[in-house]
């Protein structure tokens, strides 16, 4: 047994540094030419909505530890306040790269292919008149130019509006002459705009709302001299705070907290690269930061609003091609699933594979006489969700209805609350989860009469309950009949809806009780395993791995000589390939068309291998502070299915990164001529024989 101390910080990298180093690359795929244009523009979006919440959470989270003093350090030994300097420096990074690849790759790429944006220095004649009529009826009726003096103090910048700063000179009808602006963009308007084609070179020509407001500010302020306008953005602190222990009702205090984000504490400035240091400095005072908060850009100052062009130019050929996600033979063949599952499991897996039947099981629950009961949990669902459709009907019919709903779904919240007044008007049972713990869990529960007895029908997976989702992210779904899981799936919501001790469960994991005891003991019996001279291996798929005790556990089962091949996604505080510890571990990220969302982990098990399948990552707030479920893939050919799948993502040489000793990410190496791409296989194998 190696007397090695694993708990060494230098042996683990920093959490908020490696989710900056996932944004990046995302990034990446905005550069690659491999992508299709438009995708590659979404990429760059996605980014900018990325590092969006990165400040709005995790920044802003930081700040208020460094306030407060704090000088406690993670796994890394790294106090809030390193971690601050070092998020600010990788960021500016990060920020400068995202406007290096908008104008100096995609805007010239999607140029070529006929889509540009039109800057106020090339408007023709015609453009300008275009320009000014919709300023004219548009735009000037409802903007409201503040003025800065005693009596007009700086306005409350709402999170993530577009503003600007306007530099005057001159006195006004009243005699002021404060010199300083404020104009706030209407939030009801786009922020591109599509120029007619009679006034553009053809259809998809855009101008940005904020050059129209450049060109025309000086109609704000008649009579005064404009010296200067610049656009500003401010990123707020918007974590919820909900004292759970204080409140009476939960839904209540989510939506007085809900107005509340709008105006938190500002972490960050986005400036016009332009905008004078005068200024600069000004704005950050009104908004307490400092030098380090600044951003200052060369372009929109909110980057994802390009999204408007992605979903808004119809050019299939610069887009992925389109596919059709399979149903499983087994399901086309058998109208009643509930025949089916008495029969065998089902394993779906999205977007490969159609998330309709998870639909039409609840569906048919909802319209089934022989249907008792209906429960379910529900952290994300969409706007339009037909899951909650048929939770209503079913309800109107009679069933008994439970939904688990999530309130506190971090940016869903509002969604979640008129969902759960929806649900309760049409007569379900609705409750909020567990205080101090998300419900993260992803369970249906169908309780159904056949004869004398009652049978249980459960859906377990690993993503949300939103159909849109479904088509964008990777995630297993599990329909069954199987008594043992059925049992515990109840079990665990009498937990969640009522009072009472940890249940004993059959076959599933619950955080925050035994999932991550359970990790730890098959991490410990490979290891075992290694030590006795058996082969030894351990895969795991997952989002996050950031929990100290399960990587002190891998960095063991390494030196003891367990092979280990890690896929996460996102965050990796694991550093592999450090001699004597980690030398038998490879870490790879995923990054491709879709979002790679499955959590799965195999254990050899010396030759008769344990799979798993769990809604929870490999971190803290998982473990410890949610309701998660693992469930295990028993049956024989649906185990060797999810296996395959992961040696398919082993073998990714297309749009894999490897993690270094060092902490950084480098493309996977193509082995041959024709790298080998996961996400495409998998495509080719589950989708186009649909």
């Amino acid at each position: 047994m190696s007397d090695t101390d694993f708990r060494r910080p230098e042996l683990f990298l920093n959490r908020q540094l490696s989710l900056l180093e996932f944004n990046a690359r995302v990034l990446e795929q905005a550069r690659d030419p491999r992508v299709p244009l438009l995708e590659r523009l979404r990429f760059l979006c996605i980014s900018s909505t990325n590092l969006d919440e990165f400040f709005e959470i995790r920044v802003s989270g930081l700040k208020q530890a460094a306030e407060l003093g704090s000088t406690q350090a993670g796994a890394d030994n790294r106090t809030p306040q390193e971690v601050l300097r070092q998020v600010s420096q990788r960021a500016h990074t990060l920020v400068e790269a995202q406007y290096q690849v908008l104008n100096s790759v995609l805007i010239p790429d999607l140029a070529r292919e006929d889509i540009r944006f039109i800057r106020r220095g090339e408007w023709n004649a015609a453009q300008r008149g275009w320009v000014r009529n919709y300023f004219e009826h548009a735009l000037l009726p409802v903007l409201s130019p503040l003025g800065l003096d005693p009596a007009h103090p700086f306005p409350r910048i709402l999170n993530k509006s577009l503003n600007f700063i306007v530099q005057l000179e001159g006195k006004d009808a009243f005699g002021r002459n404060s010199g300083l602006a404020v104009v706030q963009a209407p939030r009801a308007l786009p922020r591109l705009i599509r120029v007619p084609s009679e006034h553009g070179s053809g259809p998809n020509d855009f101008v940005f709302l904020s050059s129209i407001i450049h060109a025309h500010v000086d109609d704000l302020f008649p009579g005064m001299s404009i010296k200067g306008c610049y656009q500003f953005r401010v990123t707020r602190n918007s974590d919820l705070y909900v004292d759970e222990e204080e409140v009476d009702d939960l839904l209540v205090a989510m939506e007085g907290e809900l107005q509340s984000r709008r105006y938190g504490d500002a972490v960050r400035l986005e400036a016009a690269a332009n905008c004078p240091e005068r200024l600069t400095r000004f704005l950050l005072q009104e908004f307490g930061l400092d030098e380090d908060d600044l951003y200052q850009v060369d372009g929109p100052v909110n980057l994802n609003r390009l999204m408007a062009v992605v979903d808004g130019v119809d050019r299939p050929d610069l887009t992925y091609p389109g596919f059709t996600s399979s149903v499983p033979p087994e399901l086309q063949r058998n109208a009643d699933i509930f025949k089916l599952l008495r029969q065998r499991p089902v394993l779906l897996h999205h977007p490969f594979q159609s998330f309709a039947p998870v639909i039409d099981f609840i569906r048919q629950a909802a319209g089934d006489p022989h249907v008792l009961a209906i429960k379910q949990t529900l952290y994300r669902t969409g706007p339009d969700s037909a899951i909650v459709d048929a939770l209503v009907d079913a309800a109107r019919a009679g069933k008994e209805v439970t939904v688990v709903i999530e309130l506190r779904a971090r940016f869903d919240e509002e969604a979640n609350i008129q969902l759960a007044n929806r649900l309760q008007d049409a007569g379900a049972h609705v409750v909020y989860g567990v205080v101090g713990h998300k419900t993260h869990a992803k369970m249906v529960l169908v309780v159904r009469r056949e004869g004398e007895q009652l049978r249980n029908y459960v859906h377990l997976g690993t993503g949300n309950y939103h159909s849109r989702t479904a088509r964008l992210y990777t995630d297993y779904g599990l329909l069954t009949a199987d008594t043992a899981m059925g049992e515990d799936v109840h079990r665990i919501f009498l937990q969640l809806t009522s009072l009472g001790r940890v249940a004993r469960l059959n076959t599933l994991v619950e955080s925050p009780f035994t999932l991550h005891e359970r990790m730890l003991a098959l991490i410990e019996r490979e290891q075992r395993h290694a030590e006795a001279g058996h082969e030894a291996r351990i895969i795991v798929k997952l989002n996050s791995l950031t929990e100290p005790r399960i990587i002190q556990a891998l960095y063991a089962a390494s030196s003891a000589g367990v092979h280990i091949d890690l896929i996460v996604r996102g965050m990796c505080c694991l550093r592999p390939g450090v001699q004597g510890v980690s030398e038998r571990i490879q870490v790879r990220s995923i990054i491709g068309r879709f979002l790679e969302h499955t959590r799965v982990m195999y254990f050899h098990n010396h030759g008769e291998p344990e799979v798993y399948l769990s809604s929870a990552d490999w971190m803290e707030r998982n473990f410890f502070r949610r309701v998660e479920v693992a469930f295990t893939v028993d049956n024989p050919e649906l185990r060797q299915r999810v296996i395959d799948d992961l040696d398919t993502y082993l073998a990714d040489d297309a749009q894999a990164w490897l993690l270094d000793a060092e902490g950084t990410y480098h493309p996977a190496a193509p082995h041959k001529e024709t790298p080998t791409s996961s996400q495409a296989i998998l495509l080719k194998r589950l989708a186009e024989h649909a």
